[in-house]
């Protein structure tokens, strides 16, 4: 192991990373909308890491906000929303989350579109 590299025992997160998780869908099925397995998959992947940045502080890699410039207002409010969870980290991580609900709404939209 690294001198600068600290272990974290995710297990002691687990709780908070599931809760999490689960105020997040709640909130999302609230807004009519329903992220597929995978996307749960890769949503419960970032909350995790969220979770853990919170307890560590560990800082987020530089974000260029001009690459969410098609992310929709509501989508970036929703990640605001979850944001305030987590004081301690970054604004920038609402760009990042909000890429979550942003392809999620988009299973609405092919859908209503029959593709």
């Amino acid at each position: 192991m690294n001198s600068n590299t600290l272990e974290i025992n995710e297990e002691l997160f687990t709780d908070e990373i599931d809760s999490t998780f689960n105020k997040v869908i709640d909130i999302l099925r609230a807004e009519n909308i329903f992220p597929d397995s995978v996307q749960k998959q890769m949503l419960y992947s970032h909350l995790k890491a969220m979770v853990i940045r919170s307890h560590t502080n560990e800082p987020l890699p530089e974000v260029e906000i001009e690459m969410f410039d098609e992310i929709s207002k509501s989508s970036h409010k929703l990640a605001e929303d979850v944001m305030k969870w987590f004081p301690a980290l970054a604004y920038e991580e609402t760009y990042l989350l909000s890429v979550h609900f942003e392809v999620a709404k988009e299973n609405e939209l092919t859908e209503e579109l029959g593709a």
